[in-house]
């Protein structure tokens, strides 16, 4: 059976949440909203799931449970939670942007603003997916840092990001982490179809490359029925990630 580009992007966000036990899976858009509820369905049911405002839900959208903002700042700064977020920019040590392009005080582009990023990333861990990797996404230098990498991290001391932790980026082309020496980003796996230099073409810096860098896993038929047939069956991973 033909595997998609996007079910192995949903296969990989999936995999951030492995072993996470009993947190908060907060996601920012739809293929990594369908890794949460692929992990949840298979190797980590115990994560926690919301509607993205203040209810906890189940495995279909329906209501489990309340959560009064004051308990969920509880777990955002207790480490009980792990956001997959997006990024405008993100660099070599992983610092996000989301709010502006080119120069803070006159930029060329305004976006969301820093929003939680702030909090969420020297608090609990956090990963990120960009649905099209490319070179001005994956930058030298953030414009403004927005998510904390793990350089500035370091600089902030371990009291302060005693919670911080950045489990992988998934793109569109591959999977990345920062199991290196100086916790810059690594090439982990590629997705099938797409080759080392390609990456490297795409990337504004130069990443750690192994020797052999492994294809990013295959789901297995259990989990294709899944997100075909019951996580996402009008197949909107389709459009997020074209073949």
């Amino acid at each position: 059976m033909t595997v998609s580009r996007s079910e192995y992007c949903v296969v990989a966000c999936a995999e951030a949440w492995r072993e996470n036990g009993e947190v908060l899976a907060a996601t920012m858009a739809p293929v990594s909203s369908f890794g949460a509820r692929l992990a949840k369905r298979t190797f980590s049911p115990d994560l926690l799931l919301t509607d993205g405002e203040a209810m906890l839900v189940d495995l279909d959208g329906a209501t489990e449970g309340w959560l009064p903002y004051r308990r969920h700042l509880a777990m955002v700064t207790g480490g009980k939670r792990h956001v997959m977020m997006g990024a405008s920019q993100i660099d070599r040590f992983g610092n996000q942007n989301i709010s502006c392009i080119g120069d803070w005080e006159r930029p060329a582009r305004q976006l969301l603003g820093v929003r939680g990023a702030p909090v969420n990333t020297l608090n609990n861990p956090v990963s990120y997916w960009v649905p099209r990797h490319s070179a001005r996404v994956f930058v030298e230098r953030v414009d403004m840092v927005s998510g904390v990498g793990y350089d500035n991290a370091a600089a902030a001391g371990p009291s302060a990001a005693r919670y911080h932790r950045i489990p992988r980026v998934v793109s569109n082309l591959g999977v990345f982490d920062f199991a290196t020496p100086d916790r810059s980003m690594r090439l982990a796996s590629l997705h099938p179809g797409v080759t080392v230099e390609q990456v490297q073409q795409a990337t504004g810096f130069a990443l750690t490359i192994p020797a052999d860098v492994p294809c990013t896993r295959e789901p297995t038929a259990a989990e294709l029925r899944l997100i075909r047939e019951v996580i996402d069956p009008k197949g909107t991973r389709e459009r997020e990630v074209p073949a």
